[in-house]
């Protein structure tokens, strides 16, 4: 009981300073940014609230300026199946990337965030 409680008090403090620590987000024109939001349609993020990880993802994301899908695998019972039966394992954070009518998934927050400067840090 008391190892739960002290795991749901880091991840809400865990939340809290990414909250009050978040970087600024990247500046584009409308035209660039209806560009961006184009492209990260195909996107969708797999996470938990409170994980470190994903949250270190999201902050990139934020600071990309990348509104891509999150997807609650820890209390979202049909996206814990959907990244289970999709990545093969309920594993966090992951990138499903769709292009050309197939799912690519993406683990390791240091992999995803790498894809989403390369694709889109210069937009």
């Amino acid at each position: 009981m008391f190892i739960k409680a002290l795991r749901v008090g880091l991840g809400q403090l865990i939340i809290f300073l990414d909250f009050i620590t978040r970087p600024r987000k990247l500046r584009r024109t409308p035209e660039a940014q209806a560009q961006v939001a184009e492209e990260t349609s195909s996107l969708a993020l797999y996470q938990f609230n409170a994980c470190p990880f994903c949250v270190k993802t999201r902050r990139a994301m934020h600071r990309l300026n990348l509104p891509i899908a999150l997807r609650d695998a820890k209390n979202d019972e049909g996206h814990r199946a959907a990244l289970l039966s999709g990545g093969g394992k309920i594993k966090v954070p992951c990138l499903r990337i769709e292009e050309n009518g197939e799912s690519r998934w993406m683990y390791e927050s240091s992999d995803i965030i790498r894809y989403l400067e390369s694709r889109f840090a210069k937009a």
